[in-house]
Parts: structure tokens; C-alpha cells; sequence
């Protein structure tokens, strides 16, 4: 397995921002405030990979309308998107924004490279 690069300004980032203080049991909510604070709400984005546990396929588009409710996002963060005439949530690490602000950009970029360096909630 190839091993990740460390981006140390993100991992700042993150540390500093997203789960600054918090301690393990405490990150899920940490990482909610600061995604819920980060990113612009509504916005169009299309699913980079399919996962079990939602319906998107992958290059599927969807709108993201907000975060999915606190309670639901102990274990992994989740949005709840416009899918075909419902709302449902669909975890936020299978989406890539297309038409962000730069903020909401970063802001799922910082979850990406969390989930794909293997830390857990």
C-alpha cells in the first residue's frame, strides 16, 4: 500500500482548527463545528466514490443541502444532499464540491485527507 504524503499546513490546519483540544471521544463533534462553520451551503457536488452504505454512484451529481443532524455524524461526517426528489445523507468523504467557495473547498478537503490518512472518529 503506497503510503500518503504528510501536508503539514493541513495537518496544522486541522489540529488547530478542527480538532484543536478535543479529545479522542470529543473529535466527531469537534470535526462537525468546524465543517458546519466552514462550508456555504448549498452546493453542487458530484460523487468521486461509490460506498456501501450510500446510493450515489460514481460522477453521480447531487445537491448538498446542509450537514446531516449532530447525532447522525458520531462515526463519520455526513451531508444531506437533494437526490432524486428526497433528502437523504451520504457521507461527506465520497463527494467533491464543483461549484464551492474556496472555504467549503478546503474545508472538505481537510476531511478527505483526514479519512484517507486513516483516522477514525
Amino acid at each position: 500500500m503506497r503510503k500518503l504524503k504528510k501536508d503539514r499546513i493541513r495537518e496544522d490546519r486541522i489540529h488547530h482548527e478542527a480538532i484543536v483540544d478535543a479529545a479522542p471521544d470529543e473529535q466527531a463533534m469537534s470535526w462537525y463545528y468546524y465543517l458546519e462553520s466552514k462550508i456555504s451551503f448549498p452546493f453542487q457536488a458530484r460523487c468521486a466514490a461509490a460506498k456501501p452504505v450510500s446510493p450515489l454512484r460514481e460522477g453521480e451529481a447531487a445537491e448538498v443541502v446542509r450537514t446531516a443532524p449532530e447525532d447522525a455524524c458520531m462515526h463519520d461526517m455526513l451531508v444531506q444532499i437533494r437526490w432524486k426528489g428526497r433528502k437523504i445523507a451520504v457521507p461527506l468523504s465520497q463527494l467533491d464540491a464543483i461549484d464551492s467557495d474556496e472555504l467549503t473547498k478546503e474545508a472538505i478537503g481537510d476531511w478527505h485527507y483526514w479519512v484517507a490518512h486513516g483516522y477514525l472518529l
